[in-house]
């Protein structure tokens, strides 16, 4: 709910998700939950803030593929910071190098991902094959 007040904030953060094909298409639950949470995505993806882009099977193999990463930049640089999801929990890394890195990784990853426009029609397919 903290997240989610984040977004609905009058200075909401400008956000890019990168989501991966293998994802969507877990079956984790019904249909009908999967749907719903598939949906939510899309309604998420209206945001002006919010940017959600797939990266399909097709695009082979990336950086850091099987972990998640979440980058946070801001207007202050400083405080900039990555979170890994390692096996004991959760790693922060915020040394330049570090960040440098990441952000590079990240970037390839996202020059493989679809477009924001092709990256919901990629949602509503995958909601269709449920």
């Amino acid at each position: 709910m903290r997240r989610r007040a984040v977004l609905d904030g009058a200075e909401a953060p400008e956000c890019t998700f990168l989501i991966h094909e293998a994802a969507l298409r877990m079956r984790f639950g019904e249909d009908r939950m999967i749907k719903s949470q598939l949906d939510h995505l899309l309604n998420q993806s209206d945001r002006k803030n919010v940017t959600i882009r797939v990266m399909p099977f097709a695009a082979g193999g990336f950086p850091s593929a099987g972990s998640s990463t979440l980058y946070v930049s801001g207007p202050v640089r400083q405080l900039d910071t990555v979170q890994l999801d390692v096996p004991t929990g959760s790693a922060f890394l915020s040394a330049d190098t570090h960040l440098a890195n990441y952000r590079s990784v990240l970037d390839r990853m996202e020059e493989r991902c679809l477009g924001p426009d092709p990256s919901r029609d990629f949602i509503r397919d995958v909601m269709q094959d449920l």
